[in-house]
C-alpha cells in the first residue's frame, strides 16, 4: 500500500467526515482508529484517515499521539500529511492545534504550513482570517458554546498565535483568488519571515480547490474537511468509479439503534423529531455521573424494544443545563462518566445483536469506537454532509455513523437507518 494522501484526524466524528470528502472526491478510502497495527490489511486505498481522540486531552499526549499516526502514514508512502481538525477550530490557549502543527511541520522539514477550517458546504468560511459560520463570527454563533472548548474569538491568527511556537500569517482572500502559484509566493515569503502557520481565507469550494493545489507543495497541512476537498480533487484521477459503491452491495441486517451524547441545538433537535419514528429514552445524566444504575435500567428498556424495530437512547441536555451539570461535577468528570456510560450501553446493545449502530457527539462516538474494540472502517455513501455510512473493515460486520453534533438535518437519525441496510 502506497499511500497518495495521509491524514491525522483529532476525533473520531471528524474523521469520519473527512472520508467521507475524500471518498465523494474520488479517493479510495479507509478511516483507522487509532494507530493501526502494521499487519492491518486496508487493501487498495489511496488515503487513510488515522482518527485519534487527542483533541480535548493534554498538549503533551495529543503531540505524542499526532507524531506516531503520522510517522505511521510516512511509513506507507504517504508524500503529504493533513492534520485534520474541526471547522469550528475549538481548541484553547493551551492546545492542541498549535502544539500538534508545531510538532508534524517539524518532523516533516517544513518551514511553514497552510490552515483553514473553511468549509463552504456547512456553512464555515474564513475572510480576512476571521471564522465565520454562515453570516455569524463565530463567536457570536451558537457553535461558540462548544461545551469543553468555547470559542469566543473569531480571529483564527490571533487565536492559533496563542498556541503556537512560532508566528502566525494570513493567506488573504485576495491572494488566493489569485491562484495557486500566489498562494505558494505568499507562503514562501512568510516562511522567509520566520512564519510558521499562514491561516488562509476560503470563502467558495474553488478557493478550497486554489488552496489543495498550493498546500500540496508542502509535506504538511492543517485543516478542517474542506482542505481536504482541494486536496484530494487535486489528487484524485478523473473518471474513477464511485469508491463508496461497495460499502452497502452486501447487507449486515441485525438490529438497529441509536445514541446521543451531543448537547448541541442540532441534536437536541434531532432527538425530538426521533420520537415520531421510534422508541426514545432521555437518560438522566445526574443519576449517570452520580453511580446510579442508569446504565442497566437502559439496557433493560432496550431490551424490551430494540427487537421490534430501531431505538434512540440519549444523554443530551439544553446547554444551561449541561453549565449546570459541570458546576456540580467538573467539566472533565461530568463528560468522562457520561461517554463512559454510553460507551457501555453501545456494548450491550452489540452484544443483543445491534450491527447498525448511528452515534451523535465527537466524544461520544470516540467513547463507543473505542470501548467496541473497532479497528477500521471502510467509507461508503454520505447519509448528511460530512457523515457517511461507515463498514466495519475486519470482525463481525457493522454500519455505523459516527455524527459530530451539529451535522445533520432534523431528520438524521431516520435518515441514517434508512440507508443502513
Amino acid at each position: 500500500m502506497t499511500l497518495a494522501l495521509g491524514c491525522v484526524a483529532d476525533d473520531y466524528t471528524g474523521a469520519s467526515d473527512l472520508a467521507n470528502t475524500l471518498t465523494k472526491a474520488g479517493l479510495r478510502t479507509a478511516q483507522t482508529i487509532g494507530i493501526p497495527d502494521d499487519d492491518l490489511a486496508l487493501g487498495d486505498v489511496e488515503a487513510v484517515v488515522v482518527a485519534l481522540k487527542s483533541r480535548s486531552i493534554e498538549p503533551e499526549r495529543a503531540v505524542a499521539l499526532s507524531r506516531a499516526a503520522d510517522a505511521w502514514l510516512r511509513g506507507r508512502g504517504a508524500p503529504h500529511v493533513m492534520f485534520k481538525i474541526c471547522s469550528t477550530f475549538d481548541s484553547t490557549d493551551q492546545g492542541n492545534i498549535g502544539p500538534v502543527l508545531d510538532a508534524l511541520r517539524t518532523d516533516a522539514g517544513e518551514a511553514i504550513a497552510v490552515v483553514t477550517p473553511a468549509f463552504p458546504e456547512t456553512g464555515r468560511s474564513v475572510y480576512q482570517g476571521h471564522l465565520f459560520v454562515g453570516a455569524a463570527p463565530l463567536h457570536e454563533s451558537p457553535l461558540k458554546d462548544h461545551p469543553l472548548n468555547p470559542m469566543r474569538d473569531s480571529n483564527l491568527v490571533r487565536v492559533l498565535a496563542r498556541q503556537s511556537a512560532a508566528p502566525v500569517g494570513l493567506v488573504d482572500v485576495a491572494t488566493v483568488a489569485r491562484g495557486a502559484d500566489a498562494v505558494r509566493a505568499r507562503l514562501d515569503a512568510l516562511a522567509a519571515e520566520g512564519v510558521g502557520a499562514a491561516v488562509a481565507d476560503a470563502i467558495l469550494d474553488a478557493d478550497l480547490e486554489i488552496l489543495g493545489r498550493a498546500a500540496l507543495a508542502h509535506r504538511v497541512s492543517c485543516g478542517a474537511s474542506g482542505l481536504g476537498l482541494g486536496l484530494a480533487r487535486a489528487l484524485a484521477a478523473p473518471g474513477e468509479a464511485d469508491p463508496a459503491a461497495d460499502v452497502l452491495a452486501e447487507p449486515v441486517g441485525g438490529l438497529s439503534a441509536c445514541l446521543a451524547g451531543s448537547c448541541s441545538r442540532a441534536t437536541l433537535e434531532q432527538i425530538a423529531a426521533a420520537e415520531s419514528r421510534m422508541p426514545v429514552l432521555r437518560l438522566d445524566p445526574e443519576r449517570l455521573i452520580g453511580g446510579a444504575d442508569g446504565v442497566g435500567e437502559a439496557v433493560a428498556w432496550a431490551g424490551a424494544r430494540v427487537g421490534q424495530g430501531p431505538i434512540l437512547i440519549a444523554s443530551s441536555a439544553d446547554p444551561e443545563a449541561v453549565r449546570a451539570l459541570q458546576a456540580r461535577h467538573g467539566v472533565a468528570a461530568a463528560g468522562h462518566a457520561i461517554e463512559v456510560a454510553l460507551a457501555r450501553l453501545a456494548a450491550a446493545l452489540v452484544e443483543r445483536g445491534v450491527r447498525r449502530l448511528v452515534v451523535a457527539g465527537g466524544e461520544t462516538s470516540g467513547a463507543v469506537v473505542d470501548h467496541l474494540g473497532l479497528k477500521a472502517f471502510r467509507v461508503g455513501p454520505e447519509i448528511a454532509a460530512g457523515v457517511p455510512v461507515l463498514r466495519t473493515a475486519s470482525g463481525v460486520p457493522m454500519l455505523l455513523a459516527l455524527k459530530s453534533g451539529n451535522f445533520g438535518g432534523r431528520d438524521f437519525f431516520a435518515r441514517a437507518l434508512d440507508l443502513m441496510r
